[in-house]
């Protein structure tokens, strides 16, 4: 061969090894969420810490926390913790399944997205709650941005009620959305009795088996979760819990969180927000602290 032939084909082959490995760097990472607004959403002064991190009891103060922290206690944030340019990205949406009709607001990538997060509301509740940019301190608007500026998706869907026809609906967004964004790890995060659903998913053998994390706010327990699909493939699990919660009693959602923590290091974290109360974990809940820590742990 001659030389200057020889020189090339040495040049091609090693881009194209260059290359290969690149790819194969690219596809190992895990993608970590960029920020947004994090000094503003940082959470509170921690108060005692346990079981090598997994447990975290936080400072949380109404005071400042809701009354300095909104415009209007409770239902207006101030401006400096919202970005509503997102909405340039949101849609609201009917998907057709087989198991009816699924409204939900979408905010981001429909096809192609890096992650999805799904927010379930609990009763009362509806898709515009989970997509509502100036209630719970912002914290909404915060996911939606934290997806919109990943190249992910975020999806806040509305169902018929927290039993099996419910859950049967989101399992289907889910399914379709998975489709359309393959490489994508699913986020799935319940406030109140949304938990339902969360642990009912868990339970299907297809949800099951797709869904990476779980997000429990202000939520319920459900024992049968430790024979689940989702437990068995040891998708991470995060609990937020006010100490003062008059729907679901911390000590009882404690309890199950070590009920699982002891099953061989299993991947689950609690966060106590002391003398918050039912709604205290949707408004500080840090999405993108949580979520980079699930993304490490999500199979």
């Amino acid at each position: 061969m001659p030389l200057g032939m020889c020189f090339r084909f040495r040049l091609f082959f090693a881009l194209i090894t260059a290359t290969a490995l690149s790819l194969s760097a690219a596809e190992g990472q895990t993608l970590s969420l960029k920020s947004f607004k994090d000094d503003l959403f940082a959470y509170p002064p921690t108060l005692s810490s346990g079981d090598n991190g997994a447990y975290t009891v936080l400072d949380y103060r109404e005071m400042r926390d809701i009354n300095q922290r909104d415009e209007v206690p409770e239902k207006r944030v101030h401006a400096q913790y919202t970005d509503p340019g997102v909405r340039k990205v949101q849609q609201d949406l009917m998907l057709k399944t087989d198991a009816g009709d699924v409204r939900h607001v979408a905010v981001g990538r429909t096809e192609g997205a890096s992650i999805i997060v799904l927010y379930l509301h609990g009763q009362g509740g509806s898709r515009k709650q989970g997509a509502d940019d100036f209630t719970f301190g912002g914290n909404f608007n915060r996911i939606k941005n934290l997806m919109a500026g990943n190249g992910g998706l975020y999806l806040s869907p509305d169902f018929p009620d927290f039993g099996d026809k419910g859950a049967a609906q989101v399992a289907a967004l889910i399914d379709h959305y998975a489709e359309t964004s393959p490489g994508a790890k699913i986020f799935v995060a319940c406030g109140s009795m949304g938990g339902m659903i969360c642990w009912k998913l868990a339970a299907r053998k297809d949800t099951g088996s797709r869904i990476n994390g779980l997000l429990l706010l202000g939520s319920l327990w459900d024992d049968s979760f430790l024979t689940s699909p989702a437990f068995k493939r040891r998708v991470p699990v995060f609990f937020g819990q006010g100490s003062h919660d008059v729907v679901f009693p911390v000590e009882k959602q404690e309890a199950f969180f070590r009920s699982i923590l002891a099953k061989k290091s299993y991947p689950t974290r609690f966060v106590r927000f002391e003398t918050g109360t039912h709604g205290t974990p949707i408004r500080m809940v840090d999405w993108r602290g949580t979520l980079n820590w699930m993304l490490t742990k999500a199979p």
